[in-house]
């Protein structure tokens, strides 16, 4: 990945807290003009550094009142990619991870209520081939959210 410079973090400083931020406020914020922004931010983009953007949708706000860490432990650490094939057609799976530790793989989900939690446990997750067990752990709140911090001044 390309070294990007303080005009680059600064511009993904403003970004990061409102994606929809016209390019001439941030042009005028960073003292540059409008079409700099728009050459940057797509040289971000291309570079892989800006990943995405859009809105983000309150999972309550559509009756998923439930959201779940799992602790997903495979038969063989071998078989993710098979289980992740797996996982991505279970439409309530927003993230996946495989990681170290406790266990194979830790997803993120949302469930309407407590009864279709169990039957996306029961007759989702562990009938996948090469699932041993599980452990959910049930969010009572998120307190933080947020873009990792970018400091201009590095």
């Amino acid at each position: 990945m390309e070294k990007i410079d303080k005009l680059d973090k600064k511009i993904l400083s403003i970004l990061s807290k409102n994606a929809r931020i016209p390019f001439k406020d941030v042009a005028a914020e960073c003292g540059v003009s409008r079409a700099a922004i728009h050459q940057r931010v797509q040289h971000l983009i291309d570079a892989g550094v800006i990943t995405g953007s859009g809105f983000n949708v309150n999972p309550l706000s559509l009756g998923y009142h439930t959201c779940t860490y799992v602790g997903i432990n495979l038969e063989k650490g071998s078989m993710y990619k098979d289980v992740v094939k797996r996982l991505v057609d279970i439409p309530e799976i927003v993230e996946c991870h495989f990681t170290t530790g406790s266990y194979t793989m830790l997803i993120k989900c949302y469930a309407k209520d407590n009864e279709a939690l169990m039957d996306l446990l029961n007759n989702k997750l562990q009938t996948i081939p090469g699932v041993v067990s599980t452990e959910t752990l049930i969010s009572l709140e998120q307190s933080i959210k947020r873009e990792i911090p970018i400091n201009v001044d590095e």
